[in-house]
């Protein structure tokens, strides 16, 4: 009688645990490819995002968001490893993490090591810096890069180069694709050949949500979250959206939101005064499309610049593919909230990087510039945490926020720190500036984001190691005002009135390289 006394009180002692367990929070993971702040809760009141607003609403947006590299590959592999560029030394579009990392850890392996059962559609990491698997170690079960094919509207089929659905496109498409094999091309050789004559930047189609990928995606998400709903385990559900990356193809009802004489151009298009001319680039991804004007530079020379109407054509193509995209979320969350999983999930929504719509005369990302770095993040962790955060952060951040959210450990050897006390209280600063870089030739440029500054040091001889940091390897600074000077109009750094400001950013500057 004794043993089973001592038995029942064992068992009741561990009934707590058990409910803990079965109520570990799950993580819905979503990324927005090349998605900038252009959205409700940032204070664009132009915008139509209802659904990512509110989202917004139940959750903590991160108002000074940065991420480590303005481009697709190294950013993802940063966010998703936890440590910057410099560590993971995936650099460029073309370098596999686990070639330089074999035995690297990524956020969904942790969670997956976890007890998680981790899942993913669409764009996580970028596919040229993983295995076919897509990270197969990341992941519980195969993931779908491009969402399930059965979902792609009948009518429709399939896009044509995975973007395009207007009749015509189409035509062209296969007109050159046939003579492509005419002359005896194969493989990615017959699409390269057709994209060299049709590669819009736009597309306005009459279609519905799921002729484009994205509405795929939206749909395999929600038929993921279902059979998740059903599974013990917590889960961690990526859903990568893959507009609004150019080109900027929506249905045309999210085109027809916005007024194309309404887009706003941007308000300055040229070269900063006094600022170097490596930071800025010539466009050479929007000029890869086959309606874009030849360009001789960025340029601070009027004739250089696109046309005010490619201008705006670009712009409410990138306004309808944000809105396009927000839909899409919407439909993820409504299937959270039908599935009675909002409570117990934390949501996460990123972009990887911002994007230049015309200012200093750039389009696109790679540079060091804010509306290149700056990111959208929200995270809504089913506390009832909400409000903005103005303080700097970075997506280096997610990785430990996220373990501390799920109540698992955090590896020692990150490089973020923990966001939890902001969303506990979005007024508390956690961390005096931000950090992305950017290579331009043989310079390696480091940005560092205060609250109100950025200043930017370009580091010569292919630098590629932080612990080797002299001050002497310096070739040019930048340093921006943006109380002032939000839109990067005079590099300050050589101005006296400054000169405090300049210190305090190198001891930024100095720490970073220190402690790295």
């Amino acid at each position: 009688m004794q043993k089973i006394k001592k038995y029942m009180a064992l068992a009741l002692a561990t009934l707590p645990l058990l409910g803990q367990a079965q109520e570990k929070k799950n993580v819905l993971f979503i990324a927005v490819d090349d998605l900038k702040p252009i959205l409700g809760c940032y204070g664009d009141d132009l915008v139509k995002t209802p659904n990512i607003d509110r989202l917004a609403k139940r959750g903590v947006v991160f108002a000074n968001n940065h991420c480590q590299q303005a481009v697709c590959a190294p950013s993802r592999a940063s966010l998703l490893c936890g440590i910057q560029p410099d560590k993971t030394k995936v650099w460029d579009l073309k370098t596999l993490i686990r070639d330089m990392n074999p035995d690297i850890l990524t956020l969904p392996q942790h969670f997956r090591q976890n007890g998680y059962f981790t899942t993913s559609v669409g764009k996580i990491y970028d596919k040229r810096s993983v295995d076919e698997h897509h990270d197969k170690v990341s992941w519980s079960e195969a993931q779908a890069f491009e969402g399930d094919y059965k979902y792609y509207d009948d009518k429709c089929g399939e896009p044509a180069l995975g973007y395009y659905q207007l009749p015509e496109t189409k035509e062209k498409v296969a007109k050159y694709r046939k003579e492509a094999e005419a002359m005896g091309k194969k493989g990615y050789g017959i699409t390269k050949y057709a994209i060299s004559f049709v590669k819009p930047t736009t597309e306005c189609a009459d279609v519905p949500d799921n002729a484009y990928v994205d509405g795929v995606l939206a749909l395999s998400a929600i038929d993921r979250l279902e059979k998740l709903s059903k599974k013990e385990e917590p889960f961690f559900l990526g859903v990568g959206f893959k507009r609004p990356h150019l080109p900027f193809v929506a249905p045309k009802k999210y085109w027809d939101l916005y007024q194309r004489e309404e887009m706003p151009l941007a308000k300055y298009q040229k070269a900063a005064e006094n600022g170097p001319l490596l930071a800025y680039h010539n466009s050479g991804e929007l000029r890869s499309y086959t309606d874009i004007p030849p360009l001789k530079s960025f340029s601070d020379i009027e004739s250089d610049l696109i046309p005010v109407e490619k201008q705006k054509e670009m712009i409410h193509g990138y306004y309808a593919a944000v809105s396009y995209i927000d839909a899409q979320v919407g439909k993820v969350l409504n299937a959270l909230d039908s599935l009675g999983l909002t409570e117990n999930t934390v949501v996460v929504l990123w972009g990887d990087h911002g994007w230049h719509l015309g200012d200093h005369g750039i389009w696109c990302k790679h540079t060091n510039f804010e509306q290149a770095t700056r990111s959208p993040m929200i995270i809504a962790d089913g506390e009832n945490h909400t409000g903005v955060c103005k303080t700097p952060t970075e997506f280096l951040d997610l990785f430990p926020t996220l373990c501390d959210l799920a109540n698992i450990e955090t590896p020692e050897h990150l490089d973020g720190i923990s966001l939890l006390p902001v969303l506990k209280d979005p007024k508390k600063e956690v961390k005096p500036y931000a950090v992305s870089q950017f290579q331009r030739g043989k310079a390696e440029g480091y940005a560092f984001r205060s609250e109100r500054y950025r200043y930017v040091v370009w580091v010569k001889n292919m630098f590629r190691n932080p612990s080797q940091f002299s001050k002497d390897l310096i070739s040019v600074e930048e340093l921006y005002d943006y109380e002032k000077d939000p839109l990067e109009t005079r590099n300050v750094v050589n101005d006296k009135k400054y000169s405090k400001v300049k210190k305090q950013m190198e001891k930024y500057c100095l720490d970073y390289f220190k402690n790295r």
